[in-house]
């Protein structure tokens, strides 16, 4: 059985949380790449082309190293909400997702010397409608500016406005843990 370094290519704090809670030992390193996709891409394509794209763009990777991708959209009605450039385009996603249902794609990318996987997985999100005080209460509190969508599920606005979840609750938070640990024990064979 090979044992490999895990390295997780990530800024998220979130995502860091998550890979220590399944109990894995890693680094966390930097990859810079721009994630541009495709116009024509369809939607439920974006996130792991976007993690692979990351991944490619590591050229460092060690025979016992084992690199970790991923990358989070957020879709209302096939429209792309990305991290929200100031306040005001975080309070007009927020607005947008006011009252609706939206998907949430996690694209992960796990790449050694010698193979590849790439796996996305999507969760489906009913807020309640939000007032706009709830939005301005939220964006000064939590300042969502580094989350898809103006938002994260384990904050305020996830505890007091979701109505229903469809799919794994950490997809949403950026990294669908029961995809990771499976592609990690095929892998690494523990």
């Amino acid at each position: 059985m090979t044992k490999y370094r895990i390295l997780l290519a990530s800024k998220s704090p979130r995502r860091k949380e998550l890979l220590e809670r399944l109990g894995y030992s890693f680094d966390v390193i930097s990859i810079d790449c721009d994630e541009v996709f495709p116009e024509n891409l369809e939607t439920e394509k974006i996130a792991g082309y976007l993690s692979q794209l990351k991944a490619n763009a590591y050229s460092s990777l060690k025979k016992d190293e084992v690199l970790i991708t991923a990358d989070t959209i957020v879709a209302l009605d096939s429209e792309i909400l990305g991290k929200p450039k100031d306040e005001d385009h975080a309070r007009e996603m927020l607005r947008k997702l006011s009252g609706k249902t939206h998907e949430v794609y996690t694209g992960i990318t796990i790449r050694t010397t010698d193979y590849e996987v790439t796996r996305t997985d999507v969760a489906h999100v009913e807020f309640s409608d939000f007032s706009h005080e709830e939005i301005e209460y939220y964006i000064k509190n939590f300042k969502p500016f580094d989350k898809a969508g103006s938002y994260g599920i384990q904050e305020w606005l996830g505890m007091a406005k979701v109505k229903s979840i469809t799919g794994s609750f950490y997809t949403i938070m950026g990294l669908p843990a029961h995809i990771i640990y499976e592609e990690l024990k095929n892998l690494t064979g523990n």
